[in-house]
């Protein structure tokens, strides 16, 4: 679904534009901006964090986490200063695309980011059905291991429930849902850290070994996989559309918002990814409840533990879906909906429930017929996060506020631009070498998740 460029003066904000009116409504404050941030990176992709260091090994997972850390801090508050120059300038930018095309000067860049930013969060809203779908089918198996419902069924009923919360209006109003969601990922690392500690100390104490592969190459591509997940995992790609909820003036704003999201990103990263690999070293699992709940033998932590951490993701991954469908939601309202209509006339209120609801359908459907989708999201993640949050901002800020050759900023913003264009080209190679060693193992409407 594409549209037009832009000419300058539509780029401000304007209210009689239905996408930034209903969807992207100015309403919030610095604390909603920190729970839409926390949502949108903080996920249950956090749980693949011991994977991660079994890729890398303890020094050098140590330090591409925060590295990775650091840079994606650096990274958003830039877009930031970028989107609050142009405020002071006249131009309100609420969307990425638009940003990005008026710094930049080039239609092109309007197109390519939109494409990179609906393919990362349609494939961010499959991911989610899809995992919670895998989610209901765990706590089934628990309670029917031979029960006859499969992974598609599961896949339905959230799609059912997803389609019903997509009614949700705007953003903003997602609001109590995010801070819900914030608590949510603290609560079930917290389970899962407990979960490992006691894994760790009871007599079924899996063997350690922290080795890397024997292979040179293997463990290079390992390594650039591992970094293509940890990218991934701070990846954001909707920092304007987040912004753009906030009541202006936005001075200021952004990075109180960032400070609370980094905040819970430092007690649930560094807990979740060094008791998982401590506990398991390099027979962790991609997702560590996996590893606490082996297929053959007894769950390594209280069952009932792990079900409610279980619980804890299915909830999360709700919020989670509905963050990274806004985007959509607001091409969708920008085309279909009357502004001079209010948001729940049957004029706006119709068309609404039809798209979006055919939205979620779609998302549902591809969860269903691809449940190898995460390997499919490996490769769109490396080729999407990089360039949206470690590339572009920095070219954004460069373009926009021209520091300097002899400036420290402009050779760290290049250098940072530099290096992760390296990454991602590498880990979009490694990614694609998951993907075909994996071939073997995919089947269409599988009842079983690829791992």
């Amino acid at each position: 679904m594409t549209e037009a460029p832009p000419s300058l003066e539509n780029k401000t904000f304007r209210h009689g534009d239905a996408g930034a009116t209903f969807v992207l409504e100015s309403k919030g404050e610095w604390y909603h901006a920190g729970f839409h941030l926390t949502t949108a990176i903080v996920g249950p992709t956090i749980l693949t964090l011991p994977y991660a260091f079994r890729g890398l090994g303890w020094g050098l997972g140590f330090f591409c986490l925060t590295i990775m850390g650091v840079v994606t801090f650096y990274s958003y508050y830039l877009l930031s200063r970028v989107l609050e120059h142009c405020e002071k300038a006249g131009r309100r930018h609420i969307r990425f695309r638009e940003l990005a095309s008026d710094v930049l000067g080039s239609g092109w860049m309007y197109y390519f980011v939109i494409f990179i930013q609906t393919s990362i969060n349609t494939g961010i809203s499959i991911g989610a059905i899809l995992l919670a779908g895998q989610c209901l089918q765990i706590m089934y198996s628990s309670v029917s291991p031979d029960g006859p419902l499969h992974l598609w069924e599961f896949i339905a009923m959230v799609t059912v429930v997803m389609m019903v919360l997509s009614q949700l209006p705007s953003f903003h109003s997602l609001r109590h849902v995010n801070l819900a969601s914030l608590f949510l990922s603290l609560a079930y690392t917290f389970i899962v850290v407990s979960a490992c500690i006691h894994a760790g100390v009871s007599k079924n104490a899996p063997s350690r070994d922290y080795s890397l592969e024997s292979s040179k190459f293997s463990v290079v591509m390992s390594a650039f996989t591992s970094i293509s997940i940890i990218a991934a995992i701070f990846g954001n790609g909707i920092v304007p559309e987040i912004q753009a909820t906030l009541a202006p003036p936005v001075t200021g704003k952004m990075f109180k918002g960032l400070m609370m999201c980094y905040t819970v990103i430092f007690l649930t990263f560094y807990s979740a990814a060094v008791s998982g690999y401590y506990v398991f070293g390099n027979k962790v699992s991609s997702n560590i409840l996996k590893s606490l709940m082996p297929d053959e033998g007894p769950a390594l932590a209280p069952t009932w533990l792990l079900g409610l951490g279980v619980i804890f993701v299915l909830l999360q991954l709700f919020a989670i879906g509905l963050v990274y469908s806004q985007v959509a939601y607001e091409i969708m309202e920008t085309k279909s909906a009357d502004v001079k209509k209010r948001m729940f006339s049957k004029r706006n209120l119709i068309p609404r429930i039809i798209l979006r609801s055919m939205y979620m359908i779609f998302c549902g459907f591809f969860a269903a017929m691809l449940p190898f989708f995460g390997d499919i999201n490996g490769v769109i993640g490396a080729l999407g996060f990089i360039p949206l949050d470690f590339i572009l901002p920095m070219l954004l800020y460069n373009m926009t506020y021209k520091p300097s050759r002899s400036t420290f900023t402009y050779w760290i913003n290049v250098i940072i631009m530099v290096v992760f264009t390296g990454v991602g080209l590498l880990g979009s190679f490694s990614s694609v070498r998951k993907l075909v060693l994996d071939a073997s193992k995919f089947k269409l409407f599988s009842n079983d998740v690829v791992d």
